[in-house]
């Protein structure tokens, strides 16, 4: 309650700020297409001899403010483009809409583009998804790092971890495992577990990894999500969200082809274009299959993708688009060694455990399949001027279906493993329903942004696993005699004595309603006022033997967001500052005691957040640079209580977690052909109040507390050999403890630098490129309470034909 009181009074206060520095200036807004109908980028727009312009966003809008009552003359120009004039007359405090229809098409827009060397092609300076409104980097209060499919290019990235290591302060803790519920890749972002839940802003999910071949763009948002996302698929250090590949009216399209060490065959395919005369109905599809052999003794991967999607332009003010994804894996698990968790270790690195990392424990017979299916559709209706309606629809189906294998030290000894395998069976489903109305429009001069929307989610989970047994206790010095004795058929013989799988069923609905206002007070000054409330309805866990439900629930949250935008130099360098809000469901427990209650409160982050933006030299030039702040309550931890000379173990919600840190991020294009992007985050992690094992260590998710990214490249744009290109970076992360508590002590992932480079020769019709990625060939580990050790040394080649 507190909360709300205080964010109704920020609220109000706005609004009597706002209504107080009401100007009445009006503003211009509009979109800027070619010929053929796509989006016109990075094109001028101004009022003629009047000193205010201003430049298209990648999806073609513009918007010119400041503008006084009158009559002008607006003009788009460009270098090598034939300009437009239109005069407009203009009120007090009007909204005008100005489109405009360039005489060039999108093939002539992209030579004038590339040949004017205008764009940072690594640089994105607007998110639709971030905030759920088209807002630009500089007016959005919100941190996130946008990584693009040129940035991905140049890098020759063939799977989708090696995509993220372009965003600060983010780390993969854990490789896709495949197993049911949440067999995907586990990151680590600004201190606590996250994995991909989102595509194009809705829910889109998988128990195995994602294919790079569609994705246009990823947003890595940072911070607690709750007022926008809900709680159910973000975290609290803030989510990923993948932007895909969309229908062209153009004909186009690319074939590649990769081949590399470890047997990499990689094939895929990009084919868009019009179906029909008028160019109102628009395919894209794309695919691909990637096939590579473990780096160890033992070990594969192999998968099939593909992603249709249409669009359908109506007419000028209803669009509808449909879009799927089938994705097709199989593969062996990859190697996650587990310390043990009741003793004092022994070994507290690595190389003290003397394990040969080349041996993978496993055999090629014993492999898991992830199909995953996620269909998405969108419905988009203009009601006027000022408002839009967006219907958005998603629905997920995705599968574990083979042997999930890890292996742990048990013993006394660090030489001893246990080998424990079961066989997945298990099916989940998801359907995500959102209704958004979408407004820009004007109040007493003051220029309101608003998403009013209702979202609801299903997940439904099948599962039929089988036991997990323990298949052998093998040495992990040398080549023990038992080994390689671990095979399919001796595993299925081992579960076939075992007992039978238990068979249940999952389900849980999330009903939610949100609002978000993105005011501007002044010229100068912005606002974002954000609130959610979260219906969670959890049905509990049905056993299909006994016909019985358990551990039902609901629990209601409340969300809100606040954030402050303010412009130094116009459109060029703002400072900004937010409080965010996240937000995790928690189910009840069996207390010992009668009379200690077993119900909680959902978990919540509260985030404060202080930065400046910097958009500089006609977009050659974005730094953004924050520090935050984390503070999370609501921990449930384990407490002793006696009770008539009896001990009690007891569940308690008073824990609490502080992250807070700084994180930097620059893309800059300082001169022709020139390309850098850079990143750094410093993280402080520490639970505050906590069991007494471990209060006041930092915890075992939160990842390494320095990591630092870079790559910078050159491309030749002149001469015989324009097109050639070099690249080259790397990631640094300090120390990572991955165990830290009074009872096991502290075991640390030692620091490394891994460094990759890029020769390629880019031309219209088709492009080359050579990666070698660690090239000093540097022994590594990621992890999570579990060691991984990673790719050594492997060069990738790419050969690409455009049409």
């Amino acid at each position: 309650m507190l909360k709300l009181r205080l964010f109704n009074s920020i609220l109000l206060l706005s609004f009597f700020t706002s209504i107080a520095f009401a100007q009445q200036t009006s503003t211009i807004k509009g979109t800027v297409t070619t010929s053929d109908g796509k989006p016109a980028p990075f094109i001028s727009v101004g009022l003629k001899g009047k000193g205010i312009g201003n430049t298209t966003s990648e999806d073609g809008t513009y918007t010119l403010d400041r503008v006084k009552p009158g009559t002008y003359i607006i003009r788009t120009s460009g270098v090598g483009l034939i300009s437009e004039e239109k005069n407009i007359s203009i009120s007090s405090g009007q909204l005008l809409t100005v489109n405009f229809v360039l005489k060039e098409n999108a093939d002539q827009l992209k030579e004038v583009n590339i040949s004017s060397n205008k764009r940072n092609k690594f640089a994105t300076k607007s998110s639709n998804y971030v905030a759920k409104l088209p807002l630009k980097n500089l007016e959005n209060p919100q941190v996130y790092v946008t990584i693009s499919k040129e940035l991905m290019e140049e890098q020759i990235a063939t799977d989708f971890s090696a995509v993220l290591k372009n965003s600060p302060g983010l780390d993969k803790l854990w490789t896709s495992t495949g197993r049911s519920g949440d067999g995907a890749a586990y990151y680590n972002l600004r201190g606590f577990v996250t994995q991909v839940s989102m595509i194009d802003g809705i829910a889109g999910q998988t128990n195995g990894d994602l294919d790079p071949s569609n994705i246009e763009t990823v947003e890595v948002i940072k911070g607690p999500a709750g007022a926008l996302y809900g709680g159910a698929l973000t975290s609290f250090g803030g989510l990923i969200n993948v932007v895909t590949k969309k229908p062209l009216d153009t004909v186009g399209g690319a074939v590649s082809y990769y081949t590399g060490s470890f047997g990499l065959n990689r094939l895929t395919a990009d084919v868009y274009g019009p179906v029909n005369k008028a160019k109102n109905l628009l395919f894209r599809v794309n695919a691909a299959y990637n096939k590579q052999n473990s780096w160890q003794d033992a070990g594969f991967s192999k998968s099939t993708f593909l992603s249709p999607a249409l669009e359908y332009r109506v007419n000028d003010r209803l669009k509808l688009n449909l879009a799927a994804d089938f994705y097709s894996y199989e593969g062996t698990n990859p190697l996650m060694v587990f310390l043990n968790r009741s003793r004092p270790l022994i070994a507290r690195t690595p190389d003290e455990l003397n394990f040969d990392f080349g041996k993978s424990y496993t055999s090629n017979d014993l492999t898991v399949k992830t199909p995953t299916t996620n269909v998405r559709g969108q419905v988009t209706y203009k009601i006027s001027d000022e408002w839009t309606a967006q219907t958005n629809f998603s629905q997920n189906t995705r599968k574990s279906d083979g042997f999930y294998q890890y292996i742990m030290y048990l013993g006394a000894t660090d030489d001893v493993l246990s080998r424990y395998i079961n066989i997945q069976n298990s099916t989940s489903n998801g359907a995500n329903i959102q209704q958004n109305f979408i407004g820009d429009f004007k109040i007493g001069g003051i220029r309101n942004r608003v998403i009013i929307g209702l979202d609801y989610l299903s997940q439904k989970t099948n599962n039929s696993n089988s036991p997990y047994v323990l298949f052998d206790l093998v040495n992990s010095v040398g080549t023990p005699a038992n080994y390689a004795s671990i095979t399919r058929s001796a595993v299925e013989a081992k579960i076939a004595a075992a007992s039978g799988p238990a068979k249940s069923s999952t389900l849980n609905k999330v009903y939610s309603a949100y609002v978000s206002d993105v005011v501007n007070i002044t010229d100068d000054l912005g606002a974002m006022l954000s609130l959610r409330v979260d219906r969670f309805d959890n049905k509990g866990t049905y056993n299909i033997a006994t016909g019985v439900s358990t551990g039902k629930y609901l629990q209601t949250a409340l969300s809100p967001k606040f954030g402050l935008t303010y412009n130094i130099v116009k459109d060029q360098v703002a400072l900004f500052a937010n409080y965010m809000n996240g937000f995790k469901n928690i189910a009840p427990v069996i207390q010992p005691l009668a009379d200690i209650s077993g119900t909680f409160k959902p978990q919540q982050a509260n985030q404060i957040e202080g930065g400046v933006k910097a958009d500089l030299f006609r977009n050659k030039l974005n730094i953004t640079a924050s520090y935050f702040d984390i503070k999370v309550d609501n921990i449930i931890r384990a407490e002793s209580i006696n009770r008539d000379g009896t001990n009690y173990n007891i569940s308690v919600q008073d824990g609490t977690q502080r992250n807070k840190g700084v994180e930097i991020s620059l893309n800059a294009n300082p001169i022709e052909g020139l390309n850098l992007v850079a990143g750094y985050s410093y993280i402080d992690s520490k639970l505050t109040k906590a069991a007494p094992s471990v209060e006041g260590r930092r915890p075992v998710d939160a990842g390494p507390k320095n990591m630092i990214n870079g790559w910078i490249s050159y491309t030749l744009t002149t001469g015989s050999l324009n097109g050639l290109g070099l690249g080259f970076g790397g990631n640094y992360n300090s120390d990572n403890v991955i165990t830290n508590n009074s009872a096991t002590g502290i075991f640390t992932l030692p620091a490394f630098t891994v460094l990759n480079t890029t020769v390629f020769y880019n031309k219209s019709k088709y492009r080359l490129g050579i990666k070698l990625d660690n090239i000093t060939d540097k022994r590594y580990y990621k992890g999570w309470t579990t060691i991984e050790p990673q790719m050594p040394r492997n060069l990738v080649a790419n050969i690409t034909y455009k049409f």
